[in-house]
């Protein structure tokens, strides 16, 4: 049996899927929720439905999958992005987004965290977003993933005397669902936005899954408390416009 056991959360699709797939070819066992059925069969994969804005939910998951579960690595990936310019932004998107980026995800380290203690041993990743350098139309999406700077930065301090490292992923933007959603890949709006990323292209699910698979790996750690923008050097130019 692998040493490592991994935990992603919003592992079916997207940037989750591929880092589920890249730790599993690794030797890792995988545990994997979301909203929807995970596609892939795998016998070092097990996947459970799980709704990360429902605090209840996410408790009695966490205290019946997570808190015995030897768990060594949390994948903090799920994602939500709510696009509502300021006049049309609604209280319970920045809940919801609070819920889903901040809350679930602390519930979840807690549990997992005894057993990386005694084991001296953990790795915390988070996916963030370019958008904590603002961006418009992102008031709760923005907000909740800059708050995840304030947990990383202050569980890699609360947590580096066990081994355990703590770390972000800030991709700009990137061929998922949750850009389509919003702009057509095809679209002048999207030929535009390429124009302005200085590598020339928008950016893949494999890009950030490999960012996080580096956060991930157990030689690397010397390196907590990082955010990792992976942007096509969209984020050198302030917040990329």
């Amino acid at each position: 049996m692998t040493r490592y056991r991994a935990f992603v959360s919003g592992g079916n699709s997207g940037i989750g899927l591929v880092v589920c797939r890249m730790l599993l070819e690794a030797g890792y066992e995988v545990v994997s929720v979301g909203i929807e059925a995970h596609p892939d069969s795998h016998p070092s994969l097990s996947h459970q439905l799980l709704d990360m804005t429902d605090t209840e939910a996410v408790t009695v998951f966490a205290k019946d999958h997570l808190a015995d579960a030897g768990i060594t690595h949390l994948v903090h990936n799920a994602g939500e992005i709510r696009h509502r310019l300021i006049e049309d932004w609604q209280p319970e998107d920045m809940t919801g987004l609070a819920q889903l980026h901040l809350t679930s995800p602390t519930i979840l380290t807690k549990a997992a965290l005894p057993a990386m203690q005694a084991a001296g041993f953990g790795r915390i990743v988070f996916n963030a977003s370019r958008a904590i350098l603002g961006v418009p139309g992102r008031t709760s999406y923005a907000a909740t993933k800059a708050g995840i700077t304030g947990l990383v930065r202050s569980w890699a301090l609360e947590l580096g005397k066990h081994g355990i490292t703590v770390n972000q992923v800030a991709p700009g933007p990137v061929l998922t669902a949750n850009f389509s959603d919003l702009v057509d890949p095809d679209s002048p709006a999207a030929t535009s936005l390429k124009e302005r990323i200085p590598a020339g292209r928008l950016g893949t699910a494999e890009d950030v899954a490999r960012a996080m698979m580096f956060f991930c790996a157990p030689e690397n750690s010397f390196v907590t408390g990082q955010t990792l923008f992976v942007c096509g050097g969209l984020s050198v130019n302030s917040n990329g416009s």
